[in-house]
């Protein structure tokens, strides 16, 4: 985004952005998500028992394992793990592949997810960094999928009819050294696998344009829900920071603007794709699940970044006079950066288009930010600087939403290039 040079993100620590981006998936299907690290720890040991891995090392290749099928959740009804794998798996490797090449740190890293459902005898004719490590995330992933459907019943020498043909057989040996050394098994049974991942976490070092770009990551997971959603967060940003600028908030302020109208909206990940879309007015019951959207994101920002960044996002149902939730603040119990966010985000709800009506006019959307100020319902201040300098802040809000779809675009585009390429 236009925005990225001037960030610094201070206001979080790499393991708990690690931990915020898996409670983020987890809020659209935790299925999934317990599946990726359920693979991340197998894929973890056996990389412990090859040996010559600096910490740092293991603890970036587990984290892009935990995010090996992020791809299904643009691309597939989630439902069994051994139907859904094991039928067109090529869709969600591919988004998967290109969300972490084009929206992640982990460019280097991304055909991983894309080369991982693929047998080691073809795998192997391939010219990539990282091919032994994917054909050990191929069977760590191929283990948890049969081992959490079988249970007990579950045999890895099942896998050793496929050795050079399907798997490797180093990864095979690996996984057979992991199971006797670290009694994996019997850790994922009792969850004490997930104190292994956290203490690896630790190592994880990301630097601010990493952390910036993870971030962002995330904004663009809305998506994944209703494609508009990114739009209405960009747009949520660009006003925030033109409000901001003209009302002279200092630096360190707008750092916290920014990742507070970054964020507000994660939470929608976990309301049902039937409300978010609804061509029509919300029944009294979808209305309090919509709402339910501030509680969640708070749960899972709360402890995870400062505390100043998730009191702005979640403020941004607030009002003035009382009327807004999930709190139901007053103004004098908000700040200024929160009263920039609620007319930000007022402001894309009435200017972007939505199922069951058009974008409102200028003329409109100015009589009704007038009428909430007046009201108390919004920060009178900021309302007058958004009146006043409409046009220009419009302007910009433009400029970064074309960005926003030229980029869509372009995933779609090289999805159907490289989906292509893998099926001729």
């Amino acid at each position: 985004m236009e925005y990225k040079v001037e960030y610094k993100v201070e206001y979080i620590r790499s393991k708990d952005l690690c931990l915020l981006i898996r409670d983020t998936f987890k809020l659209m299907d935790r299925r999934l998500m317990d599946h990726g690290s359920r693979t991340a720890y197998i894929f973890y040991k056996m990389l412990e028992c090859k040996g010559g891995y600096e910490k740092f090392e293991l603890a970036d290749l587990m984290v892009l394992a935990t995010l090996h099928d992020i791809g299904a959740y643009k691309t597939d009804n989630i439902g069994d793990l051994l139907r859904f794998e094991s039928r067109d798996y090529m869709p969600h490797s591919i988004y998967g592949y290109l969300f972490l090449k084009y929206l992640s740190p982990l460019k280097a890293q991304s055909k991983i997810l894309l080369y991982h459902h693929i047998d080691y005898d073809k795998m192997d004719k391939l010219e990539y960094e990282f091919k032994k490590e994917t054909s050990y995330l191929s069977l760590a992933e191929k283990t948890d999928i049969y081992h959490n459907a079988l249970g007990s019943k579950f045999d890895p020498a099942m896998f050793d009819k496929y050795v050079d043909t399907k798997f490797s057989r180093e990864s095979l040996e690996l996984l057979a050294k992991a199971i006797k050394e670290y009694d994996i098994f019997e850790k994922i049974k009792t969850e004490e696998y997930q104190k292994d991942l956290d203490e690896l976490l630790e190592f994880v070092l990301f630097n601010d344009d990493e952390k910036q770009k993870y971030l962002e990551m995330l904004m663009y997971c809305i998506g994944f829900r209703n494609a508009d959603s990114v739009v209405d967060t960009v747009t949520t940003i660009c006003v925030c920071k033109e409000i901001g600028r003209l009302l002279l908030v200092s630096k360190d302020e707008m750092d916290l603007l920014y990742y507070g109208s970054l964020l507000h909206d994660l939470g929608m990940l976990a309301i049902p794709k039937s409300i978010i879309q609804a061509a029509r007015k919300l029944t009294k019951e979808e209305q309090e699940i919509m709402r339910r959207h501030v509680e969640l994101e708070e749960k899972i920002l709360r402890n995870r970044i400062h505390q100043e960044v998730v009191d702005i996002a979640v403020s941004h149902h607030e009002r003035g006079d009382g009327s807004g939730y999930p709190k139901k603040l007053k103004d004098f119990q908000m700040n200024q950066l929160q009263g920039i966010l609620q007319v930000a985000d007022t402001v894309t709800g009435l200017t972007n288009k939505r199922n069951y009506r058009e974008p409102r006019t200028k003329d409109e959307v100015i009589l009704i930010l007038q009428n909430d100020a007046d009201r108390k319902k919004l920060n009178k201040e900021v309302v007058n600087a958004m009146v006043t300098f409409y046009d220009e802040i419009m302007d910009v809000v433009k400029i970064e939403k074309d960005k926003i779809l030229s980029m869509h675009t372009k995933l779609h585009d090289k999805f159907e290039q490289v989906h292509r390429n893998f099926t001729n």
